[in-house]
Formats: C-alpha cells, structure tokens, sequence
C-alpha cells in the first residue's frame, strides 16, 4: 500500500471536532383492522417501523435494524438487513417492540435502542373500528453524532436524511466523493 493511500485512510478516519450530525427519524407502527370475518388471533395486520422523518432512506447510517416481538410469535427476534427497515405481521394484541438499530461503522460503534408500544385499536374506545381507517402512532426523534468521521460526513453530506446543523457559518462542504481537508482548513482558519 502506497504513502498517500495509507494518508487517505487516515484522512477518513479524522473526527471532525466541533461538527455534529443530526438524523430526524420517525418509529412506529401503521395497523388495519382486518373487519368481521377474520380470525380472533389474526384481526390486525400490521407493520413496525423506523424511517427518516420525512421517510428518507435510512440506509446511509443503519446497516441493520433488529425487532424483539413477544414471546408468542414464532422466531420473536427479527433482523432488516436493508431499507425499508420494517416488519410487517398479523395478530391481535398490543405489546411494546424493542427495536435495536446498529450503524454502518464509519458512523457510530454503539448500537441505539428504541422503544415503542405496538398500537392495534383506535384511542378513543367510543369510536368504531375500521377496515378503512388504520391506527397510526408514531414518535419522533432526532440521532445526533457528535465529532463524526470524514468518512461519515463525505459518504452522507447531500443525503436529504442527514442535517449538519452546527457546522460554522462560511463552511462549504466539498462535492460527495472528495475528501474534506477544505472543510478542515476552512474550520481551522475560521476558528483560529
């Protein structure tokens, strides 16, 4: 391996202080009563979810999600190993997923792990059920890297998932693929 590819690597490898990347997600589940004639343990169909908050590809930052159901169903543990990252099923009670994302490994080491509790029938119990309208419960929330890698901000600065909203004003993120000593020297200069 040659001195600049060795250098390269490096390069990609820097934490870039002072910088954090923000990521709007949205996790929660969208289910439809299946009506009158379906069976009583499969009256629901369903699907858990973890998307970008306007419903972006995720893939650029998660490599895998992982579903926990409960214990009733066969094989409970469930892995997405590409977007969409969702599941669906059927059945015909609630009960809380556990939903661990894991990252690429420019992003972040640590896996996240989130909480949501599946939701089957409508909240207010005064209303009907129906196949037309589906029960929708959803929660919003932002991941924040803090000090990312060069590698992570090259891969991902014009994905519309990812928002850098602390980089210092003046700052002009080079064109995807080049590496982003530019960024580093403007930030220096601009903080010298």
């Amino acid at each position: 391996m040659g001195k600049s590819e060795d250098n390269e690597k490096k390069n990609l490898g820097k934490k870039l202080k002072d910088v954090e990347i923000s990521v709007p997600i949205v996790y929660g589940n969208i289910a439809f009563w299946l009506g009158k004639k379906a069976s009583e343990y499969q009256s629901h169909k369903w699907t858990v979810y973890v998307r970008g908050a306007t419903n972006e590809d995720l893939g650029v930052i998660i490599k895998r999600a992982v579903f926990q159901l409960h214990s009733s169903f066969n094989n409970p543990t469930r892995v997405v190993e590409s977007p969409p990252f969702e599941l669906s099923e059927a059945g015909w009670g609630e009960f809380e997923v556990a939903i661990t994302l894991y990252f690429h490994s420019d992003v972040c080491d640590k896996p996240l792990n989130l909480y949501h509790h599946l939701k089957l029938y409508p909240e207010d119990e005064n209303s009907s059920m129906s196949t037309k309208k589906p029960v929708v419960v959803e929660s919003y929330d932002e991941i924040v890297f803090p000090d990312p890698s060069e590698a992570f901000v090259a891969r991902v600065q014009n994905h519309p998932v990812v928002n850098l909203p602390r980089l210092p004003a003046g700052i002009t993120l080079p064109p995807p693929g080049m590496f982003l000593s530019n960024l580093i020297c403007s930030f220096l200069l601009f903080h010298a």
